[in-house]
């Protein structure tokens, strides 16, 4: 399980294919990769270089809870969101508003401050009822992709599918991730969604599973090769151990996550492409 991450990485660094994007940064691409980690075994947290701990759980926390405003983001020290918000901190309707309000886009996205906002489907509420109910459901999906709103986002969603499973008392999770910066975003994404998977199995009373993430244009940027290079010639230490203090999905804090043998290589820096 340990080095996944990084067979991916050296694969894309020593395969991939130079391809053009829309930042004008030019990558280093391949389409479609795939990572199962078994979260029994650990917590997928990058290990060959150190993880911002704080802005992984923060965000995810920021987009349960349904925020599209940065400002709940920097109240906790959080910049990862800054360079694509507008002057008043906004995003559209990201992540956050369209697993717990996803609508049909009749009406403009105006933000939260709407006397009368368009009141959509709350996905994770009802993901949540549908493993309780019918765990064997094929349908316990939940999707940031919403065509009618897409072009009023700051950022259209990267991750923008994910589907739950369960067999034998444990939930498995399944990212499908359209556009995968390898070296800065992908290892945010593992841990995210990783931490969702264990959050939404404690809201149900199971186990965890699997984690396998799914990547489309998996790509590494062009200004980011001497640091892959870097991180590829790391030794790759363990995975740590997690252990969440339960609450209501939408009421979670940072500190009611704490992380156990967590012993990382030092951070490399990169600049994001934006």
């Amino acid at each position: 399980m340990v080095g996944q991450y990084e067979d991916m990485m050296g694969y894309v660094r020593h395969h991939g294919s130079k391809k053009e994007d829309r930042t004008g940064t030019g990558t280093l691409s391949t389409f479609g990769y795939q990572m199962r980690f078994n979260l029994q075994e650990g917590f997928p947290l990058l290990t060959t270089k150190k993880m911002h701990t704080n802005s992984i759980f923060g965000e995810l926390i920021w987009m349960l809870r349904g925020e599209t405003n940065i400002g709940f983001l920097k109240h906790r020290g959080i910049r990862i969101w800054d360079e694509w918000a507008d002057e008043n901190g906004e995003l559209g309707p990201v992540y956050g508003k369209q697993w717990r309000n996803f609508s049909d886009g009749v009406g403009r996205y105006c933000g939260p401050e709407c006397t009368t906002p368009h009141m959509g489907i709350d996905q994770i509420d009802n993901v949540v009822k549908q493993i309780k109910a019918n765990p064997d459901s094929r349908r316990l999906i939940v999707t940031a992709w919403n065509p009618t709103e897409v072009d009023q986002m700051a950022l259209p969603p990267c991750h923008m599918m994910f589907q739950f499973y369960v067999l034998d008392g444990k939930l498995s999770c399944q990212l499908y991730q359209r556009s995968a910066d390898i070296f800065l975003g992908v290892p945010f994404n593992i841990a995210s969604y990783a931490l969702l998977t264990h959050l939404i199995a404690l809201e149900c009373d199971l186990e965890v599973g699997d984690f396998i993430w799914t990547g489309g244009d998996c790509h590494i940027y062009l200004n980011h090769l001497n640091q892959v290079d870097q991180q590829l010639t790391r030794d790759i230490p363990p995975f740590p151990r997690i252990a969440i203090d339960k609450k209501p999905l939408d009421e979670y804090e940072i500190f009611d996550f704490h992380l156990f043998e967590y012993w990382p290589h030092p951070a490399i820096k990169a600049e994001v492409s934006v």
